[in-house]
């Protein structure tokens, strides 16, 4: 890793003068100040609408919309996929762009949120909230339109409780994070109902799976940053209840659910035996990192507990990928 002169301390204390340029020299083009402008504002952009989790939205609608079209015997390949997919995603951003302004104060306040472009001010106040306004609303219009009303309003309700019930409540109560569950796990939902039009128990199972799969996701993440969290005022389980017992039992809790509801697809006939198998043997893996977590009670030191808390992360950012690809190359169909 490239280290930072100015950052690290690391630079001299007298700074020679430049030489006078050779005459051969070309001199910067009068845009180069404009282009460094440009791509830092892209940059800012890309934190501002937090590509990564809105890549995970994308990618877990088109699970929906591919096995919603498998329902209904048709290719998951048409213009509709397409359309869903950039819909959901402007108004996955543009919630994201909301939440920051909301929260930029406590942003700043958090070691890992600091850099954020609205808690550095690099974005202001104003040009946040017209971005992240605009986004969800021609987000919901463009899904309206391309696919159907039940999308777009759904849509539009998950980005409303994203941003208006859960941003709010975390300084208030530790029951925001299951209340942000609900937002979580719409994007399959989403995809569905946009290659469907109707909500079907399918479109519900899958649903149940998101929900459920986010609290050890959830509390790993809360337990390795609860001291982030306390600085912030952020009413995380674990800053709530800094013991672990309770943020264990809720992680342990739904691990356990996540084995019959990610079998619930096979029950419902939407998948094959092949997706049962695998599905219960990543559940039993997953339920297994989540025992392991719950040692972060009786840890012998900090390092220990984070080390419980990170593998638990990384098992569950691998597990639901895995769930939803073997969900969909093991689909039924009609």
């Amino acid at each position: 890793m490239a280290v930072n002169p100015a950052a690290s301390g690391l630079e001299p204390s007298i700074v020679p003068l430049d030489p006078a340029p050779a005459r051969w020299e070309k001199p910067a083009p009068i845009h180069a100040p404009r282009a460094g402008v440009t791509a830092s504002l892209l940059v800012d952009y890309r934190e501002l609408f937090k590509l990564r989790v809105t890549l995970m939205v994308t990618l877990t609608a088109w699970a929906g919309f591919y096995l919603g079209s498998m329902r209904s015997g048709i290719s998951s390949m048409q213009p509709g996929l397409l359309e869903t997919l950039i819909g959901i995603a402007v108004v996955s951003a543009g919630s994201s762009a909301l939440n920051q302004c909301i929260e930029r104060r406590l942003d700043a306040k958090m070691l890992r949120t600091a850099d954020r472009p609205m808690a550095t001010g690099r974005i202001g106040l104003a040009h946040g909230i017209s971005v992240g306004l605009l986004a969800i609303a021609l987000g919901t219009i463009w899904l309206t339109r391309e696919t159907n009303l039940i999308t777009g309003g759904l849509t539009l309700l998950t980005a409303f409780l994203y941003v208006g019930v859960y941003t709010p409540l975390k300084r208030v109560t530790t029951l925001a994070t299951f209340i942000g569950a609900f937002p979580g796990a719409m994007p399959p939902l989403l995809g569905w109902t946009a290659a469907r039009g109707v909500i079907e128990w399918p479109a519900v199972a899958l649903f149940a799976i998101l929900f459920v799969w986010q609290f050890p996701h959830f509390m790993s993440i809360a337990w390795l940053y609860r001291d982030d969290y306390a600085r912030a005022g952020i009413r995380m389980l674990p800053v709530a209840q800094p013991d672990g017992w309770s943020t264990a039992l809720e992680a342990l809790t739904y691990a356990v659910l996540m084995v019959p509801a990610s079998l619930v697809p096979f029950w419902l006939h939407m998948d094959g035996k092949i997706y049962a198998v695998v599905a219960l043997v990543l559940g039993l893996v997953y339920l297994g990192y989540t025992l392991r977590f719950t040692r972060i009670v009786r840890a012998r030191s900090a390092t220990e507990s984070r080390m419980y808390a990170r593998d638990l992360l990384k098992v569950s950012v691998i597990y639901l990928p895995l769930l939803l690809t073997v969900l969909m190359l093991n689909a039924l169909g009609k």
